[in-house]
């Protein structure tokens, strides 16, 4: 991850621009989600480990992150803000250990995408409730999104729902489509081949 106060081309992956704007881009239209009914769930394979609601997940500790984000698609934002859930956090809710090596995040409207349980391990990923300081929108994931900013924001899903812990990687939603299977910015790995 990127340092504070580091000049802006120091914190700029290969390939990248600064926006100062927040695009928006997403796989298929916004879902609407209904707070009353949404639930998080943690699992180990298909078996739930641990749920909650909306007013128990925000029951759960929050912390507060300051990160540059990086999308895929070439451009870069600078010393976001967002508030919401480690993801160390709810392992240690759900009383999770030492989690399976691998993840499958889910969104309500379908999508998911891989990650190594290490890319989310020791602060580096928070299930995010807020952006710069509000309620996240929902065109930008809100009002539960991931965040994994030392990866491209492709794996930062929108709209999520749970996290399914697994023995071996599997392909989400872009990474079936040619995307790559990690996707660090400052290794450039867009696609499957990078």
């Amino acid at each position: 991850m990127a340092t504070r106060g580091q000049p802006a081309d120091r914190r700029l992956p290969p390939g990248q621009s600064l926006t100062s704007a927040f695009p928006v881009l997403s796989a298929g239209p916004t879902p609407k989600v209904d707070t009353r009914t949404w639930t998080f769930t943690i699992k180990e394979g298909p078996r739930q480990i641990a749920k909650w609601d909306w007013t128990e997940f925000h029951q759960l500790p929050q912390r507060e992150f300051t990160v540059d984000i990086h999308c895929v698609t070439r451009w870069s934002k600078l010393d976001t803000r967002w508030r919401g859930v480690a993801v160390d956090d709810l392992l240690v809710a759900a009383g999770i250990d030492s989690p399976r090596p691998f993840v499958l995040v889910h969104s309500i409207d379908g999508y998911s995408t891989n990650l190594r349980t290490a890319d989310l391990a020791g602060d580096r990923a928070m299930v995010a409730l807020h952006y710069d300081g509000q309620p996240i929108a929902p065109e930008h994931g809100g009002p539960v999104r991931l965040v994994v900013p030392h990866l491209y924001f492709w794996k930062s899903a929108k709209w999520i729902n749970g996290l399914q812990f697994l023995d071996r990687d599997e392909a989400g939603f872009w990474e079936l489509r040619g995307y790559h299977m990690r996707g660090d910015p400052w290794q450039e790995q867009r696609y499957t081949d990078d």
